[in-house]
């Protein structure tokens, strides 16, 4: 067995802290930074070059699917490469819902190059405004009075002839043919007198005999004479109907086939426009005040007596794509950015008016959703926000199926209401979606959306850093002179540039990584320059950025502050001086909102004759996460294979985080719980001025964890309130060492020896700095040498083991031997 000569010596204050030189940049201010499209671009290579290929890919299926954590500027940066990219070959179509003459429940949509569709919507509100002047005008005419009244004139002089020769007959045959409110009757006379029925009466009975017969006779031809008389009237209704489309036919003919002209180049629309002259012609009525004599049939089937008539001949522009005021002759695709991306907002609905205690609706009251206004170009929305929506996401996945925006309502598909609506026609689509979402919601779609894969074929993922080296820190500093100049901030000089990459290395948790979080570095720009004005500089440099840093801090750490009190009053016990065995100062790390900072929380360890347990009070109290409890059991497994490998584990453990009252959760105290067992075993008193992170796999080693600059600097705290003297220190994993970016106040205690910070891989190192102890490792030569700390744990093991297998009596022989020995140890 050989014990190293020395204790692990503590890392050296130069990797505490890897500072970015100011000298590293080519500038003294931001403002002599020359302006790159791709400065504001940084370290996204991998997605940047995915947008690109599902931008230019225009088959099928290959949408995208930007993912990675908020802030790293996914919807600016994907924003300014639609912006640069090229415009489409053939510009965005307007769309317009119009009436279905043949079927009013059924709209038609019409397809119409950029900027027609407000032409046509302006013609056809000209043209009903002037039909509703020219139509009036047209039935209010001499020339069309007249010829109204040639035609009744003339069917009044049929009917009235065909009545007089009745009365005539009937007169030659002593009867009179009277007109009564109820119609035409047949009466006897005498001496041009219409006779009583009491005076008909006295008449002989072959008199009356011949006035009956008569009468009937007379009757028969009266009602041939109303046959007559009805087929003239369906006569004149014909031939005024066909004057009336005449009329209308020459008030509107001219204007509608001007139009037909004017939009000769589009087939639908010039269909369109004769569907509307035969309507208005055969509805001519709806524009003028209708007159009792006339034979009009009433309004066409779908005009609702509800809403204005004429709103059958207006133009619903659902989708413009002209702007006035671009003049450029090639528009770039359209780009929409859904918000709110519920089912009606998606895919468009159709709203309902209230007219006398109902709901009605007609093409007109079609709004379009954002895939229609998005068609032709891009849609991007949130996934986590549709998913949230009922029925939204299955809507979107059918529209990109079928490749048509179907508007339908919920209510009339599942029931829920029995109000009329409309089924327009389905608009073709053409649309590349973006959806913006973090890793496991498209990991989870992946797995369990089997239309996912097929529809969203391309992901672009967003680097949380990048790599740190002097080429790219100062690409870096271009990012930040790009973000100060494009929010019209202030030059930051080299100082003040090099402290934000100092904090972009602390948020990304790592001195060799460089965080992309642009949100946080925009705004740590913005309040540097916040610091800078109300300083009366004119530039920022690295102490502003401090003062930033500092401000935001002092912002969030109420709880913190609260936290540090009960540590200094000693309502939570925290010990840092002193030695005490089974008893070790843990880090635990708090996370609240986007601050987070960690506070020691002592960790004891007991130790006695049992079975091989190690009970986790944590996690028999319910409070202990999964992976914690991992933790311990791994912990467990190293205690059994390194001292007990041939022989049952005797020991019956207890391990608890005191003064917790919350979840604990994670793997990062397991090397202090296993160094705090080994010194309950060994009776060796830790020293409490230091405190331990890190965890460990079965075989001893130490593995790196997270967070370790807040954990170090939580401990530095609470022992600089109470007096650094030299004995201060954290144990962190040798893997974490690369990670190190501490303050500066750390760094210079460090320096000056009063704080130190150690660097161990096994947990044998740990021990031995904690204990003062060597450790005893094992090189293959037999048993650690006596008085080490792995020799008296195996002496303790043993001493149970024999105790455990021991008869009774030799039991109690054993208890006095470990008595005794105990002593001889204190």
């Amino acid at each position: 067995m050989t014990l190293p000569s020395s204790p692990l010596p503590p890392l050296p204050p130069e990797r505490l802290r890897s500072a970015c030189d100011p000298a590293v940049f080519d500038f003294d201010t931001t403002a002599e930074v020359g302006a790159s499209a791709t400065d504001l671009v940084l370290g996204q290579e991998r997605a940047v070059a995915a947008i690109d290929f599902a931008v230019g890919m225009r088959l099928d299926g290959f949408n995208l699917f930007v993912l990675g954590p908020p802030g790293v500027g996914k919807h600016s940066v994907l924003e300014r490469l639609l912006a640069a990219a090229p415009a489409p070959a053939s510009p965005p179509d307007d769309w317009c819902y119009v009436n279905n003459f043949g079927d009013a429940q059924r709209p038609r949509a019409l397809r119409l190059p950029r900027g027609r569709g407000a032409l046509l919507r302006d013609d056809m509100n000209r043209l009903l405004e002037e039909l509703q002047s020219t139509i009036p005008a047209a039935f209010d005419s001499d020339e069309y009075r007249a010829r109204v009244e040639q035609v009744d004139h003339e069917y009044n002089e049929l009917q009235q002839r065909a009545f007089e020769e009745v009365a005539r007959a009937a007169g030659a045959q002593g009867i009179a043919l009277l007109r009564t409110p109820a119609g035409f009757s047949f009466a006897p006379m005498r001496e041009r007198e219409v006779m009583g029925p009491e005076e008909f009466e006295k008449l002989p009975q072959d008199e009356r005999e011949r006035i009956g017969e008569a009468i009937t006779r007379l009757q028969q031809d009266l009602e041939k004479v109303i046959l007559r008389v009805a087929g003239w009237r369906r006569e004149r209704f014909e031939k005024l109907k066909k004057l009336n489309e005449e009329v209308t036919m020459f008030a509107v003919g001219s204007r509608v086939d001007e139009l037909a002209r004017r939009h000769a180049d589009l087939p639908e629309v010039v269909a369109y426009l004769d569907a509307v002259r035969k309507d208005v012609v055969q509805n001519a009525e709806i524009f003028h005040k209708q007159r009792p004599e006339q034979p009009f049939e009433g309004m066409a089937a779908g005009m609702s007596a509800d809403l204005p008539p004429t709103r059958r001949y207006l133009v619903n522009l659902l989708v413009d794509e002209h702007d006035a005021a671009a003049p450029a002759p090639a528009p770039a695709a359209p780009v929409l950015r859904e918000d709110n991306p519920t089912y009606a907002n998606l895919v468009g609905r159709v709203e309902h008016m209230a007219r006398f205690g109902a709901l009605v609706t007609d093409f007109n009251l079609i709004r379009p959703g954002a895939l229609h206004r998005a068609n032709g170009g891009y849609l991007l929305l949130d996934v986590a926000r549709v998913l949230g929506q009922p029925f939204a996401w299955e809507a979107l996945k059918r529209a990109l199926t079928t490749r048509e925006i179907r508007i339908e309502s919920l209510g009339q598909q599942y029931g829920l209401v029995s109000t009329v609506s409309l089924e327009p026609q389905p608009i073709p689509l053409s649309v590349k979606v973006v959806l913006f979402g973090d890793r496991q919601l498209y990991y989870l779609l992946h797995a369990y959306d089997p239309d996912f894969a097929r529809l969203f074929k391309v992901a672009a993922d967003f680097a949380d850093d990048i790599g740190r080296d002097p080429a790219r820190e100062r690409r870096y500093g271009a990012m930040i002179a790009a973000l100060a100049r494009e929010r019209g901030l202030m030059p930051f000089d080299r100082t003040g540039v090099a402290a934000v990459i100092d904090d972009a290395a602390r948020t990304a948790g790592d001195a060799g990584k460089l965080s992309l979080d642009m949100r946080r570095v925009g705004d740590l720009v913005g309040e540097a320059e916040f610091w800078a004005r109300r300083g009366n500089r004119t530039q920022v440099g690295a102490a502003e950025v401090a003062q930033a840093v500092a401000a935001r801090v002092a912002r969030a750490d109420r709880i913190r502050e609260r936290m540090a009190e009960q540590i200094a009053r000693g309502v939570v016990l925290i010990d840092t001086a002193g030695a005490t065995v089974g008893q070790v100062n843990g880090l635990a790390v708090y996370a609240l909102g986007e601050f987070a900072f960690a506070q020691p929380t002592r960790i004891t360890a007991t130790t006695r004759l049992g079975d091989g347990q190690v009970i986790d009070i944590e996690r028999e109290s319910a409070l202990g996460g999964a992976i914690h409890a991992k933790g311990v059991l791994i912990l467990s497994g190293y205690l059994a294979s390194r001292y007990s490998a041939r022989r049952a584990l005797s020991l019956s453990a207890s391990l608890v985080f005191e003064q917790t009252y919350g979840t604990v959760e994670g793997d990062s105290a397991s090397l202090a719980e296993l160094c705090a067992l080994l010194s309950s075993l060994a009776d060796l008193p830790i020293r409490q001025s230091l405190a331990v992170t890190g965890s460990v796999n079965q075989k001893g080693k130490v593995q790196a964890i997270g967070a370790v600059n807040e954990k170090i600097e939580g401990f530095f705290d609470i022992c600089a309130a109470r007096g650094l003297d030299g004995s201060h220190g954290v144990l962190i994993p040798a893997a974490n060492a690369a990670h190190l970016m501490l303050r500066e106040d750390i760094v210079a205690a460090a320096r000056a020896g009063r704080f130190a910070v150690w660097a161990v891989a096994h947990v044998d190192e740990a021990i031995e700095i904690l204990t003062g102890t060597p450790a005893g490792r094992d090189d293959g030569g037999g048993a650690p040498d006596r008085g080490t700390v792995n020799q008296r744990v195996l002496a303790k093991l043993a001493e149970y083991h024999s105790l455990r297998h021991a008869p009774a009596g030799g039991r109690r022989a054993g208890a006095v031997r470990k008595r005794r020995n105990d002593e001889r140890r204190r």
